[in-house]
């Protein structure tokens, strides 16, 4: 993926485009910002400092929030830059843990969420000499300081919808989101669109039911919209909802259904009822931007998106809970995914249209 983020950087440095709020195809934005003074890659990696400030999930989320510290982590162990994170508790909490990230004068500071668009941009406008970037969000103007890396989580949420819909045995399947906004819906009329695939496929019917927590941190929400859902006919929920994703997979734990992690392979939280999970690899896109800008290769004003074609999102390889027909078959729509014959939707009207041309 080194490679694939290199080259997307490059192409965006090259061209200036307007970029849409909602995540969806590769873009770019450059602001009229002058870029930050000094060429990186000129400071000693050592005594390099890259911060990361946390949304509301926690560095412990389980989801990109911990994935991003890892990959700063990562960085660390590659490179031997100094390394840190600031949790936040809640959302006045970004701008002044942003500003005390520039005061102990760190080189790269990371904001994690969608959440933090507006704090990340006030903060890249009001200090042009530091290099900020964002996981999950990008701007119709983007300052020359800032990097915004947005991923294409409708393409696992789809694999994972496929596989959803092959798997269950009541035809009733759920979707539990966070917090209502364009991110999420990636996750879920991605999910939809695979589920209805599946079903297309089988010639049957399958029912999605869907509910958001309006939340990322309440686990025992997450567990009681879950548990509803299980008692409901629900037998395979999916979850893109940071903390409040581990109360759903408590429930189906507790239910003895299946779940579906996010962001990570949550398989761990519980084996035997974590039926696979949507990978986002943000850990290695957090890693390899931060080395991108360390070197002086990425100079901001950009947004690089990344899904399956740049190995940055997909499914597990381990599929102890499905059968191998239907991983083989998940992996082969994957495939599709990547040379561009299979495009899975990330808004609601692209999802109508989806299902309408549906074959």
């Amino acid at each position: 993926m080194k490679k694939i983020i290199a080259l997307l950087l490059a192409a965006a440095m090259a061209v200036s485009a307007t970029a849409c709020s909602s995540g969806g195809a590769a873009s770019s934005a450059a602001g009229s910002s002058a870029a930050p003074a000094g060429d990186p890659s000129s400071a000693a990696k050592a005594t390099y400092k890259v911060s990361m400030v946390t949304d509301t999930g926690g560095v412990n989320d389980q989801s990109f929030n911990q994935l991003s510290w890892e990959g700063l982590q990562k960085l660390k162990a590659d490179v031997g830059a100094d390394v840190s994170y600031t949790e936040s508790k809640q959302e006045a909490d970004y701008a002044t843990n942003l500003d005390k990230a520039v005061d102990d004068q760190n080189d790269l500071i990371w904001g994690v969420g969608f959440a933090m668009g507006d704090a990340i941009l006030n903060a890249a406008k009001a200090n042009p000499d530091v290099r900020f970037a964002i996981v999950d969000n990008q701007y119709e103007e983007t300052p020359s300081n800032l990097t915004a890396v947005v991923f294409r989580a409708q393409e696992p949420s789809f694999l994972v919808g496929y596989i959803a819909a092959k798997t269950t045995k009541t035809d009733k399947v759920g979707f539990v989101g966070g917090v209502k906004s364009d991110v999420i819906g990636q996750f879920e009329y991605g999910y939809k669109a695979g589920v209805a695939y599946g079903a297309k496929e089988m010639g049957k019917k399958i029912e999605v039911v869907a509910q958001y927590a309006e939340s990322f941190v309440d686990s025992a929400k997450g567990k009681a919209i879950a548990s509803k859902m299980f008692s409901g006919g629900c037998d395979i929920v999916f979850h893109a909802a940071g903390n409040v994703g581990t109360g759903v997979i408590e429930a189906a734990k507790e239910a003895n259904k299946y779940a579906i992690g996010v962001d990570k392979d949550q398989a761990f939280l519980a084996p035997n009822n974590v039926l696979t999970s949507a990978l986002k690899k943000v850990d290695k896109a957090v890693e390899e931007v931060s080395k991108e800008i360390m070197d002086g290769k990425a100079t901001g004003g950009t947004t690089i998106s990344l899904g399956v074609k740049e190995d940055a999102a997909g499914i597990p390889e381990e599929h102890k809970l499905m059968g191998e027909e239907t991983y083989k078959a998940a992996v082969a729509l994957q495939d599709q995914i990547k040379d561009g014959k299979l495009v899975p939707p990330a808004s609601e009207d692209d999802y109508n249209t989806f299902v309408k041309n549906l074959k």
